[in-house]
């Protein structure tokens, strides 16, 4: 009679999945990312946007807001006694979303420079020249005759 095969468990896959080197390479990518995150929105809110409020007149974007109404007639205070005000922050959205921009703008160049060095690194196994084909049986015995009469 057939043997049935175990199943492997999740657990079993699971490690498998994390000693390939997978879960340690998606890790990496994800701390160097958050990292990267930081980088260009600081580049955003203390590099870019300053130099776009010079052209609105010194505008600031995280100043742009809309106050919600208290439809609720009930107030919230802050520590010293004042009223906190429920607001809708579309300047901080703004800068979120150029942030956004930049980080793929910087992904896109970054895939697209490595995708240019792997096509000439395809394109220079193509260019290498073949080794040339061994000589067919035929043309090693015609070869062979050849130097036999040459010698008589």
């Amino acid at each position: 009679m057939g043997t049935k095969m175990k199943k492997p468990s999740w657990w079993d896959e699971f490690k498998s999945f994390a000693i390939k080197g997978n879960a340690m390479n998606l890790a990496v990518g994800v701390i160097i990312g958050a990292a990267f995150q930081s980088i260009i929105k600081s580049l955003t809110d203390d590099v870019i946007m300053p130099i776009v409020s010079i052209f609105l007149g010194g505008f600031d974007f995280s100043q742009m807001k809309i106050v919600l109404p208290n439809i609720w007639g009930m107030e919230k205070l802050d520590e010293a006694g004042n009223v906190i005000q429920n607001t809708l922050n579309y300047g901080n959205f703004i800068s979120a979303v150029i942030n956004f921009f930049i980080l793929a703008l910087v992904v896109f160049w970054l895939v697209r420079s490595l995708n240019k060095l792997s096509e000439l690194a395809v394109k220079k196994e193509a260019e290498a020249p073949a080794a040339p084909a061994e000589p067919s049986k035929e043309e090693v015995l015609l070869t062979e005759i050849r130097d036999l009469l040459k010698k008589k």
